[in-house]
C-alpha cells in the first residue's frame, strides 16, 4: 500500500498542474450530481399529485413534468462539458508523463540502455502510458460524482426519514469491504501482467529487429515457443487480474440488492404506518438505488486504479531513473579541438567484478592517426566509448588538450568527433535529413560535395527525388553498403577536428572501399584520427598503431615497427593471408 501511496503523490504533481480545470470538474460534478438527486425529489411530488381515486391534480403535475425535463437537460450539458474537461485533464497528464519519459530516455546513461531490452522501455512508455490513461480517465468520470452522490442521497435520505437511512448506512459497509478485499489482490496481479507485456513487447520487437538471423539460422519454431511461453504468462496473470476485476462489480451489486431490499421493506412499513408518504417512499426507493449505484462504479474505478496504478509506477520509475552525471556547473565548451588526446593510467570495466581496462596511458599529438587493433573483446570499442564519453573512467583520466573531459560540456565534447560506426543509423525521412543530421545549416553545394567525396552521390542521384527521397526507418530498402556511405557522408559534411572510425567501411565492395580510403586519407590530413579496424590491410598507413589485448596496451609502434618486431601483430597480420 505504502507503494500505492508514493506512486499517487508523483502523479497528484502531474495533475496539480492542472488544478483550475479539476476545481472545474469537481464543481460541475457537485451541480450534477444536485441536480440529479434533485429530481426523485420531483418525482415524489408528482406521485403525491396522482395517488388517490378522483384526487389527480393534472395542472400541478404538467409543471412537475416540465421542471424535471429542464433539470435533466441542465444536467446533460453540465455532464457532457465535465468529461470534456476530464478528458483534456487525463491526457493532457499522460502527455506531460510520456514527454518527461521521453526526455529522461535522451539523458539516461548508456549503461542503462545496454542493460534493459529496448522493446521494454518502448512499453512503458507507450503501452503502460495507454493503461494508465485508460484508468485515470475512468476515475476522473465517475470517482468525483460517485463520491459526491453518495453523500447527496445520505443527506436527502435522512431528511425524509432517518431510521430507514440508519439501515442503509448500517449495511453499506458490508459493500466497502468486499470492494477492498478484491482490489488488494489485484494490484499484484495487474502489475505482473503489466511486467510481462514488456516482456513480450520486447521479443517481438527483438525478432522483427533481427528477422533476417532468425531466419538464416532457421529459428522460427525456437522464436515461436518462446513468444508462446511469454504469451501463456501473459494470459495467466491477466486471467487472474481480470477474475479478480469481474467479480468486482457482481459481489457489490448483490450486497447492494441487498441494501434496497432492506430500504424497501423498512419503507413500506413507514408508508403502511403513515410515517412516510407513498410519493416520499418512491424518492426513499430512487436515492437507495442511486445510492448503492456508485458503490458498483467506484468498485470498479478501483479495480481499475490498481492496474492504471500499477502502469504508472512503470513509468515513472523510468522517469526516476539516475541520469547520466551532468556537466559540472564550470564546464568548459570546446570552441576548436586542435586535435590532443591523452590518457592517463585509465581503469574502466562495465561490471565491477569483470576488470576490463588497467592502467592504459596513451599520448596522442594533433594530426597524428591513432589504428586501434586486437582480437574480438580487446576493449577496442570500449576505448571509443571512454574517447566520446559515453561512459566514464572508473580511474585515472581522459584529456582533449589538456582538458580533463569530464571538465568540458559533453555536448562541445562530441561535436569535436566525427564517428562512424560499423552499425549504421539512420532516421525516418529524407537522405537530405540524414546527411545534414550534424549541419543543418549546410548548403546544396557544401552537401553534394561531401556526397562526392563519399562516394555516395552516384546512387543518391539515381534514386526517384535525390535528396529528398524518403527512407523509413534504418534506411528502408537501401543497402547496408548504401546506408554506411550515407554515415560517411554526414561526417564528410561537418568536418570535425577529431574523427573515430570502427569499421566505417565493413560493409562497402572493395573497389568502393579502396576510393572511400582515398576520402578518408584527404579528411584525416590534419586532424586526429582514432581508426578501429579488424582488416588491417586498411591500416597500415597510419601513424601509430596500438595492439590491443585484455583491455592493455600490449604493443604500439608503425606497421614496419610492428612487423620486424615480430610480435603479436605481426602474428595477427600474417593470420589473414593464409590460406
Amino acid at each position: 500500500m505504502s507503494k500505492n501511496k508514493n506512486t499517487l503523490k508523483k502523479v497528484w504533481k502531474y495533475i496539480n498542474r492542472y488544478r483550475f480545470s479539476l476545481c472545474m470538474s469537481i464543481l460541475l460534478a457537485a451541480i450534477t450530481v444536485a441536480l440529479t438527486l434533485y429530481v426523485p425529489i420531483l418525482v415524489g411530488y408528482a406521485v403525491d399529485k396522482i395517488v388517490g381515486t378522483g384526487n389527480v391534480n393534472y395542472v400541478g403535475l404538467i409543471k412537475l413534468l416540465v421542471q424535471i425535463g429542464v433539470v435533466v437537460g441542465i444536467t446533460a450539458i453540465g455532464q457532457w462539458i465535465m468529461n470534456t474537461i476530464n478528458n483534456k485533464i487525463t491526457y493532457n497528464v499522460v502527455r506531460d508523463i510520456r514527454d518527461e519519459a521521453f526526455r529522461k530516455i535522451e539523458h539516461l546513461p548508456l549503461s542503462y540502455i545496454d542493460s534493459h531490452p529496448s522493446g521494454e522501455i518502448v512499453s512503458r512508455v507507450i503501452a503502460d502510458a495507454d493503461q494508465f490513461a485508460d484508468g485515470l480517465l475512468m476515475g476522473f468520470t465517475q470517482l468525483f460524482t460517485g463520491v459526491m452522490t453518495i453523500l447527496g442521497t445520505l443527506f436527502f435520505m435522512f431528511r425524509i426519514n432517518v431510521w430507514i437511512a440508519l439501515v442503509v448506512v448500517i449495511l453499506t459497509p458490508l459493500s466497502l469491504l468486499v470492494a477492498r478485499y478484491i482490489a488488494t489482490r489485484t494490484y499484484s496481479m495487474f502489475r505482473k501482467q503489466s511486467e510481462t507485456r514488456g516482456e513480450q513487447t520486447s521479443l517481438i520487437d527483438e525478432t522483427i529487429n533481427n528477422l533476417k538471423v532468425v531466419k538464416a539460422f532457421s529459428r522460427e519454431d525456437k522464436c515461436v515457443e518462446e513468444f508462446d511461453a511469454v504469451n501463456e504468462k501473459l494470459y495467466k496473470f491477466s486471467l487472474k487480474a481480470v477474475f479478480f476485476s469481474s467479480i468486482t462489480n457482481p459481489a457489490t451489486r448483490f450486497v447492494n440488492n441487498i441494501v434496497y431490499a432492506a430500504v424497501g421493506l423498512t419503507g413500506a412499513i413507514a408508508a403502511c404506518k403513515g410515517v412516510i408518504t407513498v410519493g416520499q417512499l418512491t424518492s426513499f426507493l430512487s436515492y437507495a438505488n442511486q445510492y448503492t449505484k456508485p458503490f458498483n462504479e467506484i468498485s470498479g474505478v478501483i479495480t481499475e486504479l490498481q492496474n492504471a496504478i500499477a502502469c504508472a509506477e512503470r513509468l515513472l520509475n523510468l522517469i526516476a531513473e539516475k541520469p547520466e552525471e551532468p556537466d559540472a556547473a564550470d564546464a568548459e565548451v570546446i570552441e576548436e579541438a586542435k586535435g590532443c588526446v591523452d590518457i592517463k593510467n585509465v581503469s574502466f570495466s562495465y561490471s565491477p567484478d569483470k576488470p576490463l581496462i588497467e592502467n592504459l596511458s596513451l599520448s596522442v599529438k594533433p594530426g597524428q592517426r591513432i589504428a586501434i587493433v586486437g582480437p574480438t573483446g580487446c576493449g577496442k570499442t570500449t576505448m571509443i566509448n571512454l574517447l566520446m564519453r559515453f561512459y566514464d573512467v572508473n580511474g585515472g583520466s581522459v584529456e582533449v588538450d589538456g582538458k580533463d573531459i569530464r571538465k568540458v560540456t559533453r555536448h562541445s565534447l562530441r561535436k569535436s568527433y566525427g564517428m562512424v560506426l560499423q552499425d549504421t543509423w539512420m532516421k525516418a525521412g529524407t537522405i537530405r535529413e540524414n546527411i545534414t543530421m550534424g549541419r543543418p545549416d549546410a548548403t546544396e553545394e557544401e552537401m553534394i560535395e561531401a556526397a562526392k567525396a563519399a562516394h555516395s552521390y552516384g546512387f543518391i542521384r539515381r534514386l526517384p527525388d535525390g535528396f529528398d527521397t524518403v527512407i523509413g526507418e534504418d534506411g528502408g530498402s537501401l543497402s547496408q553498403g548504401q546506408k554506411q556511405l550515407l554515415c560517411i557522408t554526414r561526417v564528410m559534411l561537418c568536418l570535425p577536428p577529431m574523427l573515430i572510425l570502427d569499421e566505417a567501411t565493413s560493409s562497402i565492395d572493395t573497389r568502393t572501399e579502396i576510393r572511400i580510403q582515398k576520402a578518408f586519407a584527404k579528411l584525416m590530413q590534419g586532424r586526429t584520427s582514432f581508426i578501429v579496424a579488424h582488416r588491417l590491410s586498411t591500416i597500415r598507413e597510419a601513424d601509430v598503431i596500438l595492439v590491443m589485448n585484455n583491455g592493455r596496451i600490449i604493443e604500439q609502434g608503425n606497421h614496419n615497427e610492428l612487423m620486424k618486431k615480430n610480435g603479436f601483430y605481426a602474428d595477427l597480420y600474417n593470420s589473414q593471408f593464409k590460406i
